[in-house]
C-alpha cells in the first residue's frame, strides 16, 4: 500500500463562547483548522486534524501546520502509511521540529491502518479500555461569578471533570480557588490550570494559601525549571502541560520527579506515534495522565480518545475535548459525542470518524505522485 495523494483542508471553527486564557490575559473566538485527507492505491483514505488552540498558546498557528505539510508531502508520498514509524523518521528527517505540522499526517496514517486491520486505533496501539472517559470542561472566565455560570453550564451537560483556568492577580486566585472548591461535587475531578503565567514566588504563594485543600495544578510556572525549582516546597500535585513537548521532555519529568501528571496534548507532541512514548514513560514511572486535544472539531476529539482508551482506567483522569465549545459540526454527528459528561470509544475500524467534505469546501492544497 502507497500513499498517493495528500490533500489539505481548512476551515473555521468558531466557539461557542468567547474564550480567555488563565487569568483573563488574552482572548479568542475562533480556531483556525487544518484537516489533511490521504489517499492510498488501496483505496483506503485516512482522516488527520491539526487545530492550535489559538496562535498565543504554543508555538503553534494554523498557516504553519500548512506550511509544514507542504514541506513533507514529497517525502510521505509513496510510502506505506500503515508504517507509521516510516513516515515519522521520513517526517522527522526532513523537517526537524515543528510536531504540530506532524500530528495530523500521523494521525491520518493510524487512521489507514486500523481501517487496514479492520480495528479501532485503540485497540491496535495494543489495549483499547471500552470504559467511558470523562470529557474535562475548560473554564476560561475572567471572575468568579463566571467561573461559577461556566461551570454550571458544563456541570447541565454531564460534565464531572473541569479545567478551571487561574494564573491572574494571586488573591485572586487563591479566592476562585476557594470558591469553587466550596461547590465542588465529591465525585468531580479538578484541575487549576495556570498556563505558565505564575513566576515562581507566585506559584509558592498560591500553593501555600490553599496548601490544606489538595488540588491539583498544572503548568504553574513557563518553564520545566521554573516547576522543578518549586519540588518539594510545596503538596500539591503538578501537572504538566505546555513544557511537555518532546519525549526527553518525558523523561526528564519523570527521572527528575519534577511532576505527578503529564498533560498530553496531542497536536503539540507531534500525533499519537511520540505521544504513545510519552504514556510509557508516564506509566513506568507512577505518573497518571490527561490526554487532550489541543483543539479542533470532533476529529481531534477522537484521536484524544484513543490514545485515552490505552492508558489503564485508574491512570487516566479525564479527556480534554471540544466539541461542547465550537458550533460548526464537520462531521454530521458521527464520532464519539458527549453522553453525560463522557465519550465511549468508537468500534469503527480506523479513527471511527470522517469529516462531511461538502462541509469543508474545496482543498487549498493537493499533493500527488506524479503520473
Amino acid at each position: 500500500m502507497k500513499i498517493t495523494r495528500i490533500s489539505v483542508f481548512q476551515i473555521n471553527l468558531p466557539l461557542e463562547h468567547p474564550y480567555w486564557l488563565s487569568g483573563g490575559r488574552l482572548k479568542f473566538e475562533m480556531l483556525d483548522a487544518t484537516l489533511v485527507k490521504i489517499e492510498t492505491d488501496a483505496g483506503l483514505i485516512g482522516w488527520g486534524e491539526g487545530t492550535p488552540w489559538g496562535h498565543t498558546y504554543v508555538p503553534a498557528h494554523g498557516p504553519g501546520i500548512r506550511a509544514g505539510i507542504e514541506t513533507m508531502a514529497a517525502f510521505v508520498l509513496g510510502l506505506d502509511p500503515r508504517r507509521v514509524l516510516d513516515v515519522e523518521r521520513a517526517m522527522d528527517l526532513n523537517l526537524p521540529g515543528h510536531l504540530y505540522a506532524k500530528s495530523p499526517i500521523d494521525m491520518a496514517c493510524w487512521d489507514i491502518a486500523g481501517q487496514a486491520a479492520g480495528l479501532p486505533i485503540a485497540d491496535l496501539m495494543g489495549g483499547g479500555s471500552r470504559t467511558p472517559r470523562p470529557i474535562a470542561s475548560s473554564v476560561g472566565a475572567k471572575t468568579v461569578q463566571e467561573t461559577r455560570a461556566v461551570i454550571d453550564r458544563y456541570r447541565q451537560r454531564g460534565y464531572i471533570a473541569h479545567s478551571v483556568k487561574i494564573g491572574g492577580d494571586v488573591t485572586h486566585d487563591i479566592a476562585r480557588i476557594r470558591d469553587v472548591e466550596n461547590l465542588r461535587r465529591p465525585d468531580e475531578i479538578i484541575l487549576y490550570d495556570v498556563n505558565r503565567s505564575w513566576t515562581r514566588q507566585q506559584a509558592l504563594q498560591v500553593m501555600s494559601a490553599v496548601a490544606d485543600l489538595n488540588i491539583m495544578i498544572e503548568q504553574p510556572c513557563e518553564s520545566l525549571d521554573d516547576i522543578a525549582a518549586l519540588a518539594g516546597r510545596h503538596a500539591s500535585p503538578v501537572s504538566v502541560d505546555e513544557s511537555l513537548v518532546t519525549l526527553q521532555d518525558a523523561t526528564r519529568i519523570a527521572r527528575d520527579g519534577i511532576a505527578e501528571i503529564f498533560g498530553i496534548k496531542l497536536n503539540r507532541v507531534g500525533g499519537l506515534t511520540k505521544a504513545a512514548r510519552m504514556r510509557d514513560v508516564a506509566l513506568a514511572h507512577g505518573i497518571d495522565l490527561f490526554v487532550m486535544a489541543t483543539g479542533g472539531s470532533i476529529l481531534a476529539d477522537t484521536e484524544a480518545l484513543h490514545l485515552a482508551a490505552t492508558i489503564p482506567d485508574m491512570n487516566c483522569h479525564a479527556v480534554w475535548a471540544c466539541q461542547d465549545m465550537i458550533t460548526v459540526d464537520i462531521a454530521g454527528g458521527r464520532g464519539p459525542r458527549n453522553q453525560n459528561g463522557h465519550l465511549q470509544l468508537p468500534e469503527t475500524p480506523g479513527l471511527g470518524v470522517y469529516p462531511d467534505e461538502d462541509t469543508l469546501g474545496s482543498p487549498i492544497a493537493t499533493y500527488e505522485i506524479p503520473r
